[in-house]
C-alpha cells in the first residue's frame, strides 16, 4: 500500500482520487491547502486523516510515502523538490514544470534523493496508446504525424468579461500550449523522438498567454503538425501517416478508438478495451514503479519529459510567450 498526499484541491485532484480508488494499493492519507478551512473541507469529503497548510511540514511527515502535485504549473518544481528532499516520491501533473531548467533541477533532486519522479501525462499510458506503439511498424516508413487538441475553455468566457483566471494568467505558467498542446507533443516524442527544426505560430491574448497555436516539426524523413486551442473547438482525429497505411486516433488526449487503414482500403481495428478511468493508468504505473524500486517510467521518462519540454520552450521562444518562472533560469 502506497500512502499518498495531495497538493491541490481542484477538479483534477478529485478526478485522480476517484480513478485511483480502483487500485488496491492507493491510500490517501494527507492533503495540503493554503487555508485550513479548505483543507478540512476536502479532508472530510475524502476521509483524509491528516491536513497540512505548511508544505515542509507535510513533506517531513511520516504519514505519506508519495505526493501527487496538482497545483498551478509555476509551483511544480519548488513543491516537488521540497518533497523529494524529504524522501517522498512525486507524481506531478502535466506539464511537469514551467521550463527545461526547472525540470532539470527536479531530476537532479530525484537522483540525489533516490526517489521516483514522474510526469502525470495520462494518454501515453493508456491501453490504446500501447496499441499504437505496438502496431506502428505496420504502416511502413512514417511520413507525417498530425495531432489536434482544441477545446473551448469555459474560463475564456470569464476572460472575455474581464476576469483573468489562472488558465489565462502567465504568472502561473499557463496558456493553451501548456494546458492542451502538451497532449499533442508528448505522444509525438514518445513515439518518434525529438525534431531537428521547429516552426511555431500562435494567437496571443492581451493577458500575455497564447489562446491557440500551431507547431510544425521537421524530422529527418517526415514532419509533424500540432494544433491546439483554448478559444475554439476542433473535432479532427489524429493521424500517423506511413507509406503502407495510416493509423487514425479518435482523440490524442484520451485515445479510445484506434484503427489502421491500409492503402488498399482495408481497415484493421486496433482498439483495445479500456475498463478503467483514464487517470487510473498513470496512478497504477506510478505505484508499480515504486513497488519495483524504479526511479522513472520507461514511457513517461525523464528523457521524454525533457524532450517535450524543450519543444515547448522553443515554441514559447518563437511566439514570445514568457513566464515569470523563466527569470529563475
Amino acid at each position: 500500500m502506497i500512502r499518498f498526499g495531495v497538493i491541490g484541491t481542484n477538479w483534477i485532484t478529485e478526478a485522480l482520487i476517484a480513478a485511483a480508488s480502483d487500485s488496491g494499493e492507493f491510500a490517501l492519507t494527507a492533503v495540503y491547502s493554503r487555508t485550513e478551512e479548505r483543507a478540512r473541507e476536502f479532508a472530510a469529503k475524502h476521509g483524509i486523516r491528516h491536513i497540512f497548510t505548511d508544505l515542509t511540514e507535510m513533506a517531513a511527515s511520516a504519514e505519506l510515502d508519495a505526493v501527487y502535485i496538482a497545483s498551478p504549473n509555476c509551483y511544480h518544481a519548488e513543491q516537488a523538490i521540497i518533497f523529494m528532499d524529504h524522501g517522498k516520491h512525486v507524481l506531478c501533473e502535466k506539464p511537469i514544470a514551467s521550463n527545461t531548467y526547472e525540470l532539470r533541477i527536479m531530476i537532479e533532486a530525484a537522483r540525489r534523493n533516490g526517489v521516483l519522479l514522474m510526469e502525470a501525462l495520462k494518454s501515453t499510458l493508456l491501453p490504446n496508446f500501447r496499441a499504437i506503439q505496438e502496431n506502428l511498424h505496420k504502416i511502413g516508413p512514417i511520413r507525417r504525424y498530425f495531432a489536434s487538441y482544441c477545446q473551448y475553455s469555459s474560463r475564456y468566457d470569464a476572460y472575455k468579461e474581464g476576469t483573468v483566471l489562472n488558465a489565462f494568467n502567465p504568472k502561473f505558467s499557463n496558456g493553451a500550449l501548456m494546458d492542451l498542446g502538451v497532449y499533442c507533443i508528448y505522444p509525438l516524442v514518445v513515439l518518434l523522438g525529438e525534431p531537428h527544426r521547429i516552426q511555431a505560430n500562435a494567437v496571443m491574448l492581451d493577458s500575455g498567454v497564447d489562446g491557440q497555436g500551431s507547431v510544425l516539426l521537421q524530422y529527418e524523413q517526415f514532419d509533424a503538425a500540432v494544433l491546439y486551442s483554448k478559444i475554439a473547438n476542433s473535432y479532427l482525429p489524429a493521424e500517423i501517416q506511413g507509406e503502407n497505411g495510416t493509423i487514425r486516433i479518435d482523440r490524442i488526449n484520451i485515445p479510445t478508438k484506434v484503427e489502421l487503414q491500409y492503402r488498399d482500403g482495408t481497415i484493421e481495428d486496433l482498439t483495445r478495451t479500456q475498463d478503467k478511468d483514464s487517470m487510473f493508468y498513470e496512478v497504477q504505473e506510478f505505484i508499480d514503479l515504486i513497488g519495483r524500486g524504479q526511479k522513472e517510467s520507461s514511457t513517461n521518462s525523464w528523457a521524454n519529459s525533457l524532450k517535450a519540454m524543450a519543444i515547448m520552450d522553443e515554441t514559447r521562444r518563437q511566439i514570445r510567450l514568457v513566464y515569470p518562472a523563466d527569470d529563475r533560469n
